[in-house]
């Protein structure tokens, strides 16, 4: 049996390729990427060939910035040539996506250390798989003076941060991590029990 005919007389080998190289996109699987190929092949065939040419580009000219490890298309991204930034500050992140986030939110303006990824050893991930090298490197180069450790809250993002915050502080730097608790807007009636009793553990005073 092929993707569009139920009662082949001969394999359409070209959309079976499309739809078992859509198979790659996180959260695809067999059915989806066969509605997604009959789709651009019945409905937009000039968008399928963008998206080829898309992907084909970005493939060839998208490397990792030399200093922070993000995505850029030249050595350095363009946050790590900015003279705006405050060199002194290094946030630790795990994805490019995460850096993002932290972006957006307006509130840091320092620079950032792309892990793209976090330790979980029963997935064979590893200090050398996020490159813990490079950030060590990084991180102490006599102009950082704090390290920021953002990796998310989940159990190989804690064990990551944890691993990190130990290495540098090691190496006489100051290391903090993102803080957890209520969210902006939020109502304790609908917070989980484990937000709200980290944030109870994390209060602070109030200033008078």
């Amino acid at each position: 049996m092929t993707l569009a005919d139920p009662h082949p007389r001969e394999p359409v080998v070209s959309l079976d390729a499309l739809a078992k190289a859509l198979r790659c996109l996180p959260g695809v699987g067999p059915k989806a990427a066969q509605r997604m190929a009959l789709h651009l092949m019945q409905h937009d065939r000039d968008g399928a060939r963008a998206l080829g040419r898309a992907l084909a580009h970005a493939a060839d000219a998208i490397r990792h910035c030399e200093r922070c490890n993000t995505f850029t298309e030249e050595a350095l991204c363009g946050l790590c040539r900015s003279s705006r930034r405050d060199a002194s500050l290094l946030c630790v992140v795990e994805t490019p996506a995460d850096l993002l986030m932290v972006e957006q939110a307006q509130a840091y303006q320092g620079l950032y250390f792309v892990l793209m990824g976090r330790l979980s050893p029963l997935d064979g991930v590893g200090p050398r798989e996020i490159h813990l090298d490079r950030l060590i490197r990084r991180a102490t180069d006599g102009t950082v003076r704090e390290v920021i450790l953002a990796t998310n809250f989940t159990n190989e993002g804690e064990a990551t941060a944890h691993y990190i915050g130990e290495l540098l502080g090691a190496r006489g730097l100051a290391v903090s991590r993102l803080a957890r608790g209520v969210p902006v807007g939020g109502e304790l009636e609908y917070v989980d029990a484990g937000t709200l009793a980290q944030a109870l553990r994390e209060r602070r005073p109030v200033t008078r």
